[in-house]
Protein backbone atom coordinates (compact mmCIF):
# COMPACT_ATOMS: atom_id res chain seq x y z
CA UNK A 1 0.00 0.00 0.00
CA UNK A 2 1.33 3.36 -1.14
CA UNK A 3 2.19 5.82 1.86
CA UNK A 4 0.94 9.37 1.99
CA UNK A 5 3.98 10.66 1.07
CA UNK A 6 4.04 8.60 -1.89
CA UNK A 7 0.59 9.47 -3.31
CA UNK A 8 1.37 13.12 -3.01
CA UNK A 9 5.03 12.65 -5.09
CA UNK A 10 3.05 11.03 -7.35
CA UNK A 11 0.38 13.88 -7.32
CA UNK A 12 2.86 16.65 -7.37
CA UNK A 13 4.01 14.80 -10.76
CA UNK A 14 0.78 14.75 -12.54
CA UNK A 15 0.24 18.44 -11.83
CA UNK A 16 3.42 19.38 -12.62
CA UNK A 17 2.19 17.44 -15.89
CA UNK A 18 -1.38 19.96 -16.05
CA UNK A 19 -3.18 17.41 -14.36
CA UNK A 20 -5.95 19.55 -12.69
CA UNK A 21 -7.58 17.13 -10.36
CA UNK A 22 -3.90 16.14 -9.12
CA UNK A 23 -3.71 20.24 -8.84
CA UNK A 24 -6.96 20.49 -6.29
CA UNK A 25 -6.48 17.71 -4.88
CA UNK A 26 -2.38 19.04 -3.74
CA UNK A 27 -4.34 22.16 -2.53
CA UNK A 28 -6.67 20.08 -0.34
CA UNK A 29 -3.58 18.73 1.07
CA UNK A 30 -1.82 21.94 2.35
CA UNK A 31 -5.43 22.71 3.60
CA UNK A 32 -5.15 19.84 5.57
CA UNK A 33 -1.67 20.91 7.07
CA UNK A 34 -0.30 17.69 4.98
CA UNK A 35 3.60 18.26 4.26
CA UNK A 36 3.78 18.25 1.14
CA UNK A 37 7.29 17.44 -1.31
CA UNK A 38 9.86 20.30 -1.70
CA UNK A 39 8.59 22.85 -3.90
CA UNK A 40 10.52 25.81 -4.94
CA UNK A 41 9.26 28.99 -5.55
CA UNK A 42 12.08 30.16 -7.76
CA UNK A 43 13.93 33.15 -8.28
CA UNK A 44 12.13 36.43 -6.21
CA UNK A 45 13.25 38.35 -9.31
CA UNK A 46 11.05 36.27 -11.88
CA UNK A 47 9.41 38.67 -14.08
CA UNK A 48 7.41 35.58 -15.46
CA UNK A 49 5.16 35.39 -12.94
CA UNK A 50 2.87 37.71 -11.17
CA UNK A 51 0.74 37.35 -7.55
CA UNK A 52 -2.48 40.28 -7.61
CA UNK A 53 -4.15 40.61 -4.58
CA UNK A 54 -8.11 41.66 -4.53
CA UNK A 55 -9.22 43.21 -1.28
CA UNK A 56 -11.97 45.52 -0.32
CA UNK A 57 -15.09 45.05 2.10
CA UNK A 58 -17.93 42.87 1.38
CA UNK A 59 -20.21 43.99 -0.97
CA UNK A 60 -17.80 45.79 -3.03
CA UNK A 61 -17.90 43.70 -6.32
CA UNK A 62 -14.47 42.01 -5.95
CA UNK A 63 -15.63 38.62 -6.97
CA UNK A 64 -17.36 39.99 -10.19
CA UNK A 65 -13.88 42.43 -10.88
CA UNK A 66 -12.07 39.57 -10.31
CA UNK A 67 -14.01 37.73 -13.32
CA UNK A 68 -13.85 40.77 -15.75
CA UNK A 69 -10.15 41.31 -15.13
CA UNK A 70 -9.65 37.74 -15.46
CA UNK A 71 -10.90 37.82 -19.13
CA UNK A 72 -8.71 41.28 -19.91
CA UNK A 73 -5.76 39.38 -18.46
CA UNK A 74 -5.84 36.51 -20.34
CA UNK A 75 -5.54 38.44 -23.49
CA UNK A 76 -1.81 38.92 -22.82
CA UNK A 77 -1.33 35.58 -20.32
CA UNK A 78 -1.70 32.30 -21.60
CA UNK A 79 -3.34 30.71 -18.09
CA UNK A 80 -4.61 32.32 -15.05
CA UNK A 81 -5.48 31.06 -11.47
CA UNK A 82 -8.08 32.38 -8.92
CA UNK A 83 -8.19 31.73 -5.28
CA UNK A 84 -10.95 32.60 -3.73
CA UNK A 85 -10.81 33.06 -0.23
CA UNK A 86 -14.38 32.93 1.31
CA UNK A 87 -15.73 32.95 5.03
CA UNK A 88 -15.39 29.01 6.68
CA UNK A 89 -18.81 27.52 7.20
CA UNK A 90 -19.27 27.40 11.21
CA UNK A 91 -20.42 23.51 10.79
CA UNK A 92 -18.08 22.28 7.65
CA UNK A 93 -15.48 24.83 7.85
CA UNK A 94 -15.37 24.91 4.48
CA UNK A 95 -15.82 27.75 2.11
CA UNK A 96 -19.76 29.43 2.00
CA UNK A 97 -19.10 30.52 -1.38
CA UNK A 98 -18.37 27.98 -4.34
CA UNK A 99 -15.91 28.99 -7.12
CA UNK A 100 -18.32 27.91 -10.15
CA UNK A 101 -21.19 30.43 -8.76
CA UNK A 102 -18.77 33.09 -8.43
CA UNK A 103 -16.94 32.85 -11.93
CA UNK A 104 -19.02 30.60 -13.95
CA UNK A 105 -17.94 31.93 -17.06
CA UNK A 106 -14.70 30.77 -16.69
CA UNK A 107 -14.99 27.59 -14.46
CA UNK A 108 -14.83 25.50 -17.47
CA UNK A 109 -11.78 27.01 -19.33
CA UNK A 110 -8.52 25.16 -19.35
CA UNK A 111 -6.82 28.00 -19.12
CA UNK A 112 -8.11 29.34 -16.30
CA UNK A 113 -7.94 27.24 -12.77
CA UNK A 114 -10.33 28.36 -9.68
CA UNK A 115 -10.49 27.46 -6.10
CA UNK A 116 -12.42 28.33 -3.33
CA UNK A 117 -10.69 28.30 -0.28
CA UNK A 118 -11.89 28.66 3.63
CA UNK A 119 -10.68 31.27 5.97
CA UNK A 120 -11.14 28.50 9.25
CA UNK A 121 -10.95 31.78 11.63
CA UNK A 122 -7.28 32.97 10.13
CA UNK A 123 -6.86 36.25 10.93
CA UNK A 124 -6.25 38.88 7.84
CA UNK A 125 -8.78 37.44 5.33
CA UNK A 126 -6.52 35.16 4.12
CA UNK A 127 -6.59 31.42 4.26
CA UNK A 128 -3.84 29.86 6.31
CA UNK A 129 -2.69 28.02 2.80
CA UNK A 130 -3.18 30.30 0.72
CA UNK A 131 0.39 31.25 0.62
CA UNK A 132 1.68 27.44 -0.20
CA UNK A 133 -1.20 27.02 -2.64
CA UNK A 134 -0.18 30.53 -4.60
CA UNK A 135 3.25 28.63 -4.68
CA UNK A 136 2.33 25.50 -5.91
CA UNK A 137 -0.05 26.87 -8.75
CA UNK A 138 3.10 29.28 -9.92
CA UNK A 139 5.63 25.64 -9.78
CA UNK A 140 3.12 24.03 -11.63
CA UNK A 141 3.06 26.68 -14.26
CA UNK A 142 0.15 28.97 -13.66
CA UNK A 143 2.06 32.47 -13.60
CA UNK A 144 -0.37 34.46 -13.19
CA UNK A 145 -2.48 33.93 -9.44
CA UNK A 146 -4.89 36.38 -8.65
CA UNK A 147 -5.96 36.25 -4.85
CA UNK A 148 -9.32 37.57 -4.02
CA UNK A 149 -9.74 38.02 0.04
CA UNK A 150 -12.99 38.58 2.38
CA UNK A 151 -12.82 41.62 2.98
CA UNK A 152 -10.31 44.79 4.47
CA UNK A 153 -10.49 45.76 8.21
CA UNK A 154 -7.56 46.42 10.16
CA UNK A 155 -6.64 43.03 10.88
CA UNK A 156 -7.42 41.79 7.84
CA UNK A 157 -4.40 43.41 5.59
CA UNK A 158 -1.98 40.40 5.19
CA UNK A 159 -2.69 40.31 1.27
CA UNK A 160 0.82 42.22 1.26
CA UNK A 161 1.94 39.31 2.92
CA UNK A 162 1.01 37.08 -0.29
CA UNK A 163 0.33 38.67 -3.33
CA UNK A 164 3.47 41.20 -5.20
CA UNK A 165 0.50 43.90 -5.49
CA UNK A 166 -2.94 44.57 -3.68
CA UNK A 167 -5.66 46.24 -5.01
CA UNK A 168 -8.15 47.86 -2.98
CA UNK A 169 -11.56 48.05 -4.27
CA UNK A 170 -14.07 50.53 -2.71
CA UNK A 171 -17.46 52.13 -3.53
CA UNK A 172 -18.70 54.88 -4.12
CA UNK A 173 -20.44 56.86 -0.42
CA UNK A 174 -18.17 54.80 1.54
CA UNK A 175 -16.08 57.78 3.06
CA UNK A 176 -16.43 56.32 6.22
CA UNK A 177 -14.96 53.09 5.29
CA UNK A 178 -11.84 54.63 3.67
CA UNK A 179 -11.53 56.78 7.05
CA UNK A 180 -11.99 53.51 9.03
CA UNK A 181 -9.16 51.93 7.42
CA UNK A 182 -7.05 55.08 6.38
CA UNK A 183 -4.00 53.80 8.12
CA UNK A 184 -4.00 50.53 6.44
CA UNK A 185 -4.99 51.37 3.33
CA UNK A 186 -2.46 53.85 3.12
CA UNK A 187 0.43 50.80 3.42
CA UNK A 188 -1.06 47.90 1.45
CA UNK A 189 -2.83 49.86 -1.67
CA UNK A 190 -0.87 49.95 -4.98
CA UNK A 191 -4.10 50.61 -6.65
CA UNK A 192 -7.24 51.90 -5.78
CA UNK A 193 -10.84 50.51 -7.74
CA UNK A 194 -13.81 52.62 -7.00
CA UNK A 195 -16.13 49.93 -8.38
CA UNK A 196 -19.76 50.77 -9.00
CA UNK A 197 -18.65 54.04 -10.40
CA UNK A 198 -22.17 54.46 -11.94
CA UNK A 199 -23.42 55.12 -8.43
CA UNK A 200 -24.12 58.67 -6.49
CA UNK A 201 -21.20 59.76 -4.18
CA UNK A 202 -18.16 58.95 -6.92
CA UNK A 203 -16.57 62.08 -6.45
CA UNK A 204 -16.39 62.22 -2.87
CA UNK A 205 -15.30 59.08 -2.68
CA UNK A 206 -12.78 60.48 -4.78
CA UNK A 207 -11.57 63.26 -2.82
CA UNK A 208 -11.96 60.92 0.42
CA UNK A 209 -8.96 58.46 -1.98
CA UNK A 210 -7.15 61.69 -2.40
CA UNK A 211 -7.09 62.84 0.56
CA UNK A 212 -5.73 59.58 1.92
CA UNK A 213 -2.96 59.26 -0.62
CA UNK A 214 -1.81 62.78 -0.45
CA UNK A 215 1.02 61.93 2.47
CA UNK A 216 2.59 59.76 -0.02
CA UNK A 217 5.33 61.41 -2.34
CA UNK A 218 3.49 61.73 -5.49
CA UNK A 219 5.79 59.24 -7.36
CA UNK A 220 4.54 56.42 -4.35
CA UNK A 221 0.83 58.04 -5.00
CA UNK A 222 -1.15 54.52 -5.76
CA UNK A 223 -3.50 55.38 -9.26
CA UNK A 224 -6.98 55.51 -8.90
CA UNK A 225 -9.43 53.52 -11.43
CA UNK A 226 -12.93 53.99 -11.59
CA UNK A 227 -14.72 50.63 -12.51
CA UNK A 228 -18.55 49.06 -13.21
CA UNK A 229 -17.50 46.01 -13.61
CA UNK A 230 -20.71 44.53 -14.33
CA UNK A 231 -20.86 46.22 -17.92
CA UNK A 232 -16.82 45.66 -18.21
CA UNK A 233 -16.36 49.16 -17.74
CA UNK A 234 -12.67 50.82 -16.54
CA UNK A 235 -11.18 47.13 -16.51
CA UNK A 236 -8.86 47.62 -19.35
CA UNK A 237 -7.39 50.51 -17.79
CA UNK A 238 -7.32 48.44 -14.10
CA UNK A 239 -4.97 45.95 -16.53
CA UNK A 240 -2.64 48.39 -17.86
CA UNK A 241 -2.68 49.96 -14.02
CA UNK A 242 -1.40 46.70 -12.96
CA UNK A 243 1.38 46.24 -15.60
CA UNK A 244 2.61 50.00 -15.09
CA UNK A 245 2.77 49.24 -11.13
CA UNK A 246 4.83 46.31 -11.86
CA UNK A 247 7.39 47.50 -14.34
CA UNK A 248 7.65 50.37 -11.53
CA UNK A 249 8.29 47.72 -8.49
CA UNK A 250 10.82 45.35 -10.28
CA UNK A 251 12.55 48.67 -12.13
CA UNK A 252 12.63 50.00 -8.09
CA UNK A 253 13.86 46.37 -6.73
CA UNK A 254 10.42 47.02 -4.40
CA UNK A 255 8.90 43.51 -6.37
CA UNK A 256 11.99 41.24 -5.18
CA UNK A 257 11.89 43.01 -1.52
CA UNK A 258 8.10 41.83 -1.26
CA UNK A 259 8.86 38.09 -2.15
CA UNK A 260 11.71 37.95 0.18
CA UNK A 261 9.37 39.36 2.87
CA UNK A 262 6.73 36.54 1.59
CA UNK A 263 8.89 34.05 1.90
CA UNK A 264 9.63 35.28 5.60
CA UNK A 265 6.03 35.09 6.40
CA UNK A 266 5.35 31.88 4.84
CA UNK A 267 8.70 30.03 6.62
CA UNK A 268 7.35 31.51 10.36
CA UNK A 269 3.60 30.35 9.22
CA UNK A 270 4.27 26.93 8.68
CA UNK A 271 6.85 26.59 11.17
CA UNK A 272 3.66 28.00 13.59
CA UNK A 273 1.81 25.09 12.10
CA UNK A 274 4.59 22.52 12.46
CA UNK A 275 4.75 22.94 15.80
CA UNK A 276 1.29 23.23 16.32
CA UNK A 277 0.94 19.60 15.04
CA UNK A 278 4.28 18.30 17.24
CA UNK A 279 2.75 20.00 20.44
CA UNK A 280 -1.11 18.49 19.70
CA UNK A 281 0.56 14.96 19.50
CA UNK A 282 2.75 15.53 22.76
CA UNK A 283 0.00 16.84 24.69
CA UNK A 284 -1.00 13.28 25.34
CA UNK A 285 2.05 11.90 25.95
CA UNK A 286 2.90 10.47 29.68
CA UNK A 287 5.86 12.84 29.48
CA UNK A 288 3.20 15.76 29.49
CA UNK A 289 1.09 14.76 32.17
CA UNK A 290 3.82 14.16 33.94
CA UNK A 291 4.57 17.66 33.95
CA UNK A 292 1.44 18.84 34.93
CA UNK A 293 1.80 16.69 38.08
CA UNK A 294 4.99 18.15 39.07
CA UNK A 295 3.36 21.68 38.63
CA UNK A 296 0.26 20.57 40.72
CA UNK A 297 3.06 18.96 43.52
CA UNK A 298 4.92 22.57 43.33
CA UNK A 299 8.18 21.00 42.33
CA UNK A 300 8.94 22.78 39.50
CA UNK A 301 7.66 26.16 38.17
CA UNK A 302 6.21 26.70 34.59
CA UNK A 303 8.41 28.47 32.56
CA UNK A 304 11.64 26.44 33.64
CA UNK A 305 9.32 23.32 32.91
CA UNK A 306 8.26 24.84 29.30
CA UNK A 307 12.21 25.50 28.54
CA UNK A 308 12.65 21.51 29.30
CA UNK A 309 9.61 20.35 27.75
CA UNK A 310 10.47 22.23 24.40
CA UNK A 311 13.21 20.42 23.08
CA UNK A 312 11.05 17.29 24.04
CA UNK A 313 8.36 18.54 21.50
CA UNK A 314 10.43 18.86 18.54
CA UNK A 315 11.64 15.22 19.15
CA UNK A 316 7.95 13.87 20.17
CA UNK A 317 7.48 12.48 16.70
CA UNK A 318 11.08 10.88 15.93
CA UNK A 319 11.01 8.98 19.38
CA UNK A 320 7.35 8.05 18.76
Amino acid sequence: MASSSDTLESRLKEAEGGDRRALARLISAIERGERLPGIPLGDVEDASRLCVGITGAPGAGKSTLVSALTEVLLKSASSAAVLAVDPSSPISRGALLGDRVRMHQHATRPEVFIRSMATRSHHGGLAGATQASRRLLQHCAWPLVIIETVGVGQVELDIVNTADIAVVVLNPGWGDEIQANKAGLMEIADIFVINKADRPGLESTRRDIDGVIMARPESQRPPVIETVATEDTGIEELAQAIAEVRQSLAASGELARRRYAQLGMELSQQMNRRFARELAGYESSDAFAGGIASLARGDVNIETLIDEMLPAVLKFRSDA
